[in-house]
């Protein structure tokens, strides 16, 4: 990252009155940067360093997306008073986010004892206690009905993969994995442009229901929900959307166990039962095929697109290779 830790705590001290004693690296997550930062009164931050692309182009709208999504998140906590959510410290100005340098924003939430869980399906056990929160958070809608921003139901990518699925016929030289990305992605087309019919279709379906949308977190899988001695805490509201609420509520399903090749464990159904007796709404069998489809078909697209562009050897564009095989060869064809 070609980032000097000077601006971050520069940064810091000028926009959110932190004066930092030390700052620890901290290797977690994916997509961002983060650091346990401490002033000299031991008081304790997270730190958040956003990436908003390698290209000038569409960095704006990168950070014009996120900066509705915490600001969203902001007022969940502060003014729906929604305690579950984990939102940033806004700065002086009360603003969610800062945009640090052109390619970069800076956010920051307080530091909290606890301890998420893992990417994947969330365990039986669990499901009751999240869904309840997922009610909640869809019956706030009101509150932040003019800050959240609205899905368009557009599938990121697809011009992308659409292009590579027309130039299956000829060598791709991008790179060492972009031959053999072709020919599995040669051996799969006919699946993935099904795939793709198929979410077109249910889009035309979900999108009948834009009336009764609510605000949702995009991904409240277990590595997004922490436990805290105060309590369920959901955590990373970048993808905060106004979107049909089986956006969140597939995740409860056994469709992302489905999505990872794993066998499903438990039955959701009483789960979305028990969501609908809470909110009084339907779900919709349309949106919860959705959305896995989405999930699925768009990580398919970025890493095609990774794996045609030009690229050399490494861990990540070995690990994009690898992710596609398993999304491809898991797809029943």
């Amino acid at each position: 990252m070609d980032l000097a830790e000077a601006e971050l705590t520069a940064a810091l001290a000028e926009h959110w009155g932190i004066e930092p004693h030390s700052a620890e690296y901290l290797p977690v997550g994916a997509g961002s940067y983060h650091w346990s930062v401490a002033d000299r009164r031991g008081a304790a931050w997270f730190v958040k360093v956003d990436d908003l692309g390698a290209e000038d182009a569409g960095r704006d709208d990168a950070f014009d997306r996120l900066d509705r999504s915490f600001g969203a998140a902001l007022a969940l906590r502060r003014d729906a008073g929604l305690d579950f959510v984990l939102a940033p410290i806004p700065t002086a100005t009360d603003a969610a986010v800062r945009r640090l340098t052109s390619r970069y924003a800076l956010s920051v939430f307080p530091m909290v004892t606890g301890a998420a869980g893992h990417f994947g399906a969330h365990r039986p056990e669990d499901l009751v206690e999240v869904v309840d929160v997922l009610a909640e958070l869809h019956g706030a809608t009101p509150m932040v009905a003019d800050i959240a921003s609205r899905a368009d139901l557009v599938l990121p990518g697809r011009d992308t993969l659409e292009e590579a699925l027309q130039d299956l016929d000829r060598e791709w030289t991008g790179g060492p994995y972009a031959e053999p990305a072709r020919k599995l992605l040669s051996g799969h087309a006919g699946h993935v442009q099904r795939s793709l019919a198929d979410f077109d279709r249910r889009v035309d379906q979900v999108r009948d229901t834009a009336a009764a949308w609510v605000v949702t977190h995009g991904e409240p899988h277990p590595g997004n929900v922490m436990r805290t001695p105060a309590g369920l805490r959901l955590i990373d509201w970048g993808t905060v959307q106004i979107a049909p609420p089986e956006r969140d509520l597939w995740m409860l399903t056994p469709a992302l166990a489905r999505m990872l090749g794993e066998d499903p464990v438990g039955d959701a159904d009483d789960v979305l039962d028990r969501y609908s007796r809470a909110t009084g709404r339907t779900v919709s069998p349309a949106g919860l095929g959705l959305y896995p489809l989405w999930w699925r078909l768009a990580d398919i697209a970025i890493f095609v697109d990774e794996l045609r562009r030009p690229h050399g050897t490494g861990e990540d564009i070995a690990a994009s290779l690898t992710y596609l095989t398993g999304y491809l060869e898991t797809s029943r064809d």
